[in-house]
């Protein structure tokens, strides 16, 4: 009997550590090589991130960090750093933990003044102890001591967070654009130990960014293409004139007053976002937007089917037409690789345009034979007609 109650006691005591340990978060149970210890931790609101710390005040303001993510892909890297000018990227102290070519792990220290990473160099926070290791779990350690001496010791810091895909020629890959990328920051409060999520205009940004992409591939990598198989190939049913014109302009007309909406989207974003230019992204969409403004003007200088110069206009037409559509589809798939979409979303779109592309090779056959019986019938009528009024030679 005494052994069931002291059996049971146990049990009581295991299940309440776990429920403690389970409360305090998982980067409670984490635990580092070379018997490496911190006072508190944090699991970071964004990337499954987490943060450890140990803040000595009477050291000169010595901040020991242990900072844990996964690379975004095998092979990429993680950053972590403080920013004591804004809440943002731009101003961030940051160590950058990258893969070496003999497969170690190496820390370097960048000085973030805008948008790019720039150059490894010296921080205002003096760094030491630098130190980083990939774990079993495809995570890696990142390890540093700060001095933050020359900032009177403050309480409460900006931090920030980031993860990337690959390493180029010793140099990071941009990060993804993402809404977790983005709003990857936070207040790191050194004295109650705590970290809280940073309140900015990220998650707003991010929602623009997604209603931009939204309009485009509706616009210009749907609407567009459904508008040109309409114009193709309805025409070659006699039944079907004049519809499928009118047909044909208001699918256009609608998917550029659409595609001008994500167009202008992404002109503000562009101007929201100092120093964060995609110019192949960018020159693109102009390059679209220009294309298919001058074929709305161009409805207005459309000959007559008898005029001569109806021919030369269709060769216009039908040239940058495509082009558009083309350019258009291209800079969605940009777009995407720009937001980091999850795989879903591209799945869907590509999903969509075989489906549009299917439809058009049904109704290619389809079209082309129609128009090689309605040939076949001309020329028996034709020739019917012609020995119907052949001379008779006696």
């Amino acid at each position: 009997m005494a052994g069931a109650v002291v059996l049971a006691l146990l049990l009581l005591l295991a299940a309440m550590a776990a429920a403690s340990v389970a409360a305090a978060g998982g980067c409670a149970g984490e635990a580092f090589s070379a018997n490496r210890a911190y006072a508190a931790c944090s699991d970071l609101p964004r990337l499954g991130a987490s943060l450890h710390w140990t803040y000595d005040r009477g050291a000169g303001g010595e901040l020991s960090v242990a900072f844990v993510a996964a690379p975004a892909a095998p092979g990429g890297w993680v950053a972590w750093g403080l920013n004591p000018a804004g809440d943002g990227m731009a101003g961030a102290q940051a160590l950058v933990a990258v893969p070496s070519s003999s497969g170690a792990w190496e820390v370097r220290t960048y000085n973030i003044s805008g948008y790019a990473l720039g150059e490894p160099g010296p921080i205002a926070f003096p760094a030491s102890d630098l130190a980083a290791e990939l774990g079993a779990d495809g995570r890696v350690r990142v390890f540093g001591t700060l001095s933050l001496a020359a900032y009177g010791g403050a309480g409460v810091l900006n931090q920030v967070w980031q993860v990337g895909p690959a390493v180029t020629g010793g140099v990071p890959s941009p990060h993804a654009m993402g809404g977790a990328n983005l709003a990857a920051k936070a207040k790191l409060d050194l004295l109650t130990q705590t970290t809280t999520a940073a309140s900015s205009s990220s998650s707003a940004i991010a929602k623009k960014r997604n209603i931009h992409g939204l309009l485009n591939a509706v616009s210009w990598g749907i609407l567009l293409p459904m508008g040109a198989i309409l114009a193709r190939y309805l025409k070659t049913f006699r039944s079907a004139d004049p519809a499928w014109f009118y047909l044909h302009v208001s699918c256009q007309l609608i998917g550029y007053g659409v595609g001008v909406a994500g167009w202008a989207t992404g002109i503000n974003l562009g101007n929201m976002s100092n120093g964060i230019t995609y110019t192949l992204h960018r020159n693109i969409g102009i390059i679209v937007f220009a294309l298919g403004t001058l074929q709305i003007f161009a409805l207005f200088l459309r000959p007559k089917k008898e005029n001569k110069y109806r021919v030369y206009w269709n060769m216009y037409h039908h040239s940058v037409g495509y082009t558009v559509i083309i350019l258009g589809i291209t800079n969605i798939f940009k777009g995407m690789t720009i937001l980091g979409v999850e795989q879903r979303w591209k799945t869907a779109y590509v999903a969509v345009l075989c489906l549009l592309g299917v439809a058009a090779i049904i109704l290619e056959v389809v079209t082309w034979g129609m128009v090689v019986k309605r040939r076949n019938a001309e020329s028996k009528t034709f020739n019917s007609a012609s020995n119907g009024h052949l001379p008779r030679h006696v």
